[in-house]
């Protein structure tokens, strides 16, 4: 699950820049409720994440997508890893 690992680290790089209130970040982490992100940020990031990794999140995905968990694993699929 290495692999995994790495995935989320890079991940919670790219959180730390939009993580104002230095929320401890863990995969039930949640965008809305603990990071308190406002649909503006939410598209920042979500274009931080694509330029990243190199994929496209569309909107359906992006609406599905609730914690740093799930956006682990979207990012994994995506990558098909």
């Amino acid at each position: 699950m290495t692999d995994r690992a790495e995935l989320f680290d890079s991940i919670t790089a790219l959180i730390a820049p939009f993580n104002k209130k230095d929320v401890a970040l863990t995969d039930a982490t949640t965008f809305a409720g603990d990071l308190e992100w406002d649909s503006l940020t939410v598209m920042d990031f979500v274009a931080a994440v694509e330029d990243e990794f190199d994929i496209l999140i569309t909107m359906n995905m992006q609406a599905e997508i609730e914690t740093v968990g799930q956006l682990v694993d979207a990012v994994a699929k995506l990558k098909g890893a």
